[in-house]
């Protein structure tokens, strides 16, 4: 008996009496890296469904080749989900059960997904959620982030300056733990970001989550880009970054306006320096928490 017919077999059984209707999309979380990490119930919906629908059909075969599997693939990415969606939905009028899975983690989270889902539901189908694997809750379960009060996901930041400036400034300004993802042509730009925007606010930095290399680091954002600039291996693979919710003295900083003439200086002096220089002085002549200053002189700038 080969091992994945065994593995196939040991998910109906663990899948136990469950019913999967036809007529159903069922939405499965996959791997983001290590493929041990695939469900039981997974395979076994890989298994009985009639297709699957893919951000990739390379990725999707392989996965499916490591399973032992074979199914028909639907393409359904971010440039085709409206058409893609459609198609589907035909397909479970008539009775399909189809699998929508994304290249790795839990579809629909930066990930195409949510209007494949939104068009089903339209259409009074079913949709089932198979949970699974995400990079989001598994950066937050080793963040170790005691103050959280809950947290909200933010995804990847614009790539426009001007956008990505506004997007940060309005993450940091949030009580909530933050989740980020960032690629690595751009991990470094906005680890010096938040090393600027926040230097106190800790930060959880995990690499490559669950694959070979993996590393995560928690400091103070002032120490990220020197973490970064350590090692040229920590420039590559994918990133998902957890900034932690402020600490009690740091929320409390931020819920009081600046003094009138702390306000005047800071002001005074952007006119005439460039923002890092002005924030820098009227720290250091008003004795205003840096932090709070920056926030304010983002706000003027803008």
């Amino acid at each position: 008996m080969s091992s994945a017919l065994t593995i196939v077999q040991a998910a109906a059984e663990a899948a136990g009496a469950q019913q999967y209707p036809p007529g159903t999309l069922y939405v499965v979380a996959t791997p983001i890296g290590n493929l041990a990490d695939i469900t039981l119930r997974a395979v076994h919906v890989l298994a009985l469904v009639d297709a699957v629908a893919c951000e990739d059909t390379r990725v999707t075969a392989g996965l499916l080749r490591h399973l032992g599997l074979h199914k028909p693939l639907l393409a359904l990415h971010e440039h085709n989900e409206f058409e893609g969606a459609a198609a589907i939905v035909d397909r479970l009028s008539k009775g399909e059960r189809i699998a929508y899975v994304s290249d790795a983690g839990t579809p629909a989270v930066s990930d195409p997904g949510a209007r494949l889902v939104a068009a089903v539901q339209a259409a009074g189908l079913r949709t089932m959620p198979l949970p699974g694997a995400s990079s989001a809750l598994a950066a937050l379960s080793v963040a170790g982030d005691a103050d959280s009060r809950g947290f909200a996901f933010a995804g990847f930041l614009p790539t426009k300056a001007g956008e990505r400036r506004s997007a940060l400034q309005a993450v940091l300004a949030q009580p909530l733990t933050q989740v980020l993802f960032e690629a690595p042509h751009r991990i470094e730009g906005l680890l010096r970001e938040l090393a600027e925007a926040a230097p106190e606010r800790r930060v959880t930095v995990g690499r490559e989550l669950t694959k070979q290399f993996e590393t995560v680091a928690t400091m103070p954002a002032a120490e990220l880009p020197a973490w970064l600039a350590a090692d040229a291996n920590r420039l590559r693979g994918e990133f998902v970054l957890v900034v932690h919710a402020p600490a009690a003295a740091e929320a409390a900083e931020g819920d009081d306006a600046l003094p009138p003439e702390t306000e005047r200086v800071l002001g005074l002096l952007l006119a005439v320096l460039p923002l890092k220089q002005a924030v820098a002085l009227a720290a250091g002549i008003t004795g205003a928490p840096r932090n709070a200053l920056y926030q304010r002189a983002l706000s003027l700038r803008a």
